[in-house]
Parts: structure tokens; C-alpha cells; sequence
């Protein structure tokens, strides 16, 4: 055998075989089974492109009210509290709250401006409604990549709550996933509301100052609820944030609380979750014609 032939058998032998495109029922079939998936995948890499913008909102703010609030108010309100907080630091007693609150923050931003752009400004949800992938999917596919930025950006907060010794219990890391729950039964709701809306005449806005910001302030964050006069503690009753944080500290230091009542927190916050899913569905269907 000649040199050559040597080296051209040796190549074919080593040559891949061409790729080919699957078929459209093939692609068609594979859409309506992984189709929420393969949108979140495109929201992911959308979030990607904006990935320091991310961290610096839902990991930076926190971090910088845990060191003015836990590192710098803390001296005054432990020299003038002593036992308020059921045994525990100030830091160690508001750092499960800015957890929670971090994630229902992203949450009010994640499940609104963004489902306006799909519906409204510029109708990215139709694209993919053109092809096999149901108005479902394409809702739960973006509910998944939110999902994902949620236990994300819990899990480096989380870190830098552990660097900080303000998470004694070894359950601590069980309020990453609190916290992702308590988002989505805060953003589940609201993504259903924003893809109601046909007009944006600053409702969101609204939202933010009239909603977001009270359950903040009002949901137990920075001193327990039951030291709040009875005209607001309702606030924190009703509010994720609240049943968000009362579960994460039962994990971060064992805060101690009636099981009857950690399971009251755990189904508000499965309940509100479930409820926004069914109407999030309802109202994608109805936008899009299915």
C-alpha cells in the first residue's frame, strides 16, 4: 500500500459521520415533551448575559443590609434588647429575613417586567408559541430558569451568612430552599397579575411601593412581629416574607415555634404557590389564544 492510501484509509477511518438534522415529527415530539425545559434554557442564557448584574442585586444588597443592619445597628439594639430575639444575635436574628427578602425581591422584579416583555413590548413569548410548545410550557419554562437564579443566588448569600457565623444550626442550609419557596409563592401570583395586564400604565410601580415594600418592613424582618402594633402586625400575617423567614430561622439557629405553627407556614407558603401556578396557566392560555 501506497503512502497515500495509507493516509487516506487512515483518515476515512477517523472521519465522523455527517450530522443530520431530526425530522420535524421527531422535533415536534420532542418539544411538546421537554418543552418548558428548552425554554428555560433560553431564559438561563439570557440571565447569563447580565450574570454580574444578577449577583450584584440578589447576593450585594443583602449582604450590605446584613453588614449595616446586623453589624452596625446591632450594637445599639443589643445593648438596649437584650433577649428580644429569643437568645441570639441581632445578625444571627435578621439574616434567615434579608434571605427571605432577597428572594421575594427578585421575584417581584423576574415575574413582572419580564412577562410584560413577552406579552406586550416585544412579544417574545410568541415565537416560541409558533412552534410545538404550549402556552404551559412556555410559562413553566420561565418559572424554572427563575427557579434556578432563586436557589443561585440563596446559596452564595447563604455563604456569606455561614462565613459570618450567623447560621449556628446544621439545618442552616434548608433556608435556600425556604427561600425559594417563599419567591415563588410571592412571584407566582404576581406573574399571573402581570400577564393579565394589556397596558402598562405603571402598575408595577405600584406594586413595588404599595406591596413589596410594606411586606418588607412589616413581615418581622428586623424585630419580631409580635412587637409590632396589632394595626400592622396583620401585614406580617398574610405576607411570604414573614412565613419565609419564621422558617428560616426554625433551620438557621432552631428558633423555637409550635409545630402546628411551622406546618401553618409551610402550607401558606405551598398554597399561594400552587394557586399562582394554576392561575399563571390560566391566564397564558387566555393570552395566547390556546
Amino acid at each position: 500500500m501506497t503512502e497515500r492510501a495509507a493516509l487516506t484509509g487512515a483518515a476515512g477511518s477517523t472521519t465522523a459521520a455527517p450530522l443530520r438534522a431530526h425530522s420535524p415529527a421527531v422535533s415536534a415530539a420532542r418539544a411538546r415533551r421537554w418543552g418548558a425545559l428548552y425554554y428555560a434554557e433560553q431564559v438561563l442564557r439570557v440571565m447569563k448575559g447580565y450574570g454580574w448584574t444578577i449577583i450584584m442585586y440578589g447576593v450585594g444588597q443583602p449582604v450590605a443590609y446584613l453588614f449595616a443592619m446586623g453589624v452596625g445597628l446591632a450594637t445599639l439594639v443589643q445593648a438596649n434588647g437584650a433577649g428580644v430575639f429569643g437568645g441570639v444575635s441581632y445578625l444571627t436574628f435578621i439574616a434567615p429575613a434579608l434571605l427571605i427578602s432577597a428572594a421575594v425581591m427578585t421575584a417581584a422584579n423576574e415575574f413582572t417586567f419580564p412577562v410584560m416583555d413577552g406579552f406586550k413590548w416585544r412579544r417574545v413569548y410568541y415565537g416560541p408559541h409558533a412552534s410545538p410548545l404550549t402556552p404551559a410550557q412556555i410559562a413553566g419554562g420561565q418559572i424554572i430558569a427563575v427557579t434556578v437564579r432563586f436557589l443561585l443566588q440563596s446559596a452564595l448569600y447563604f455563604a456569606v451568612v455561614a462565613l459570618f457565623g450567623a447560621s449556628p444550626s446544621g439545618w442552616g442550609w434548608v433556608s435556600i430552599l425556604v427561600a425559594t419557596l417563599a419567591g415563588l409563592s410571592f412571584g407566582l401570583p404576581l406573574m399571573a397579575y402581570a400577564a393579565s395586564i394589556k397596558d402598562d400604565k405603571g402598575q408595577f410601580a405600584m406594586v413595588m411601593r404599595f406591596i413589596v415594600t410594606p411586606l418588607f418592613l412589616f413581615s418581622g424582618t428586623f424585630f419580631p412581629l409580635d412587637t409590632l402594633p396589632l394595626g400592622v402586625r396583620w401585614i406580617g400575617w398574610i405576607s411570604p416574607i414573614w412565613h419565609g423567614t419564621e422558617l428560616g430561622r426554625v433551620f438557621s439557629y432552631g428558633y423555637r415555634e409550635t409545630p402546628l405553627l411551622t406546618i401553618v407556614h409551610l402550607a401558606f407558603l405551598l398554597g399561594l404557590t400552587v394557586i399562582g401556578w394554576v392561575l399563571t396557566k390560566r391566564q397564558f392560555s387566555k393570552r395566547m389564544g390556546a
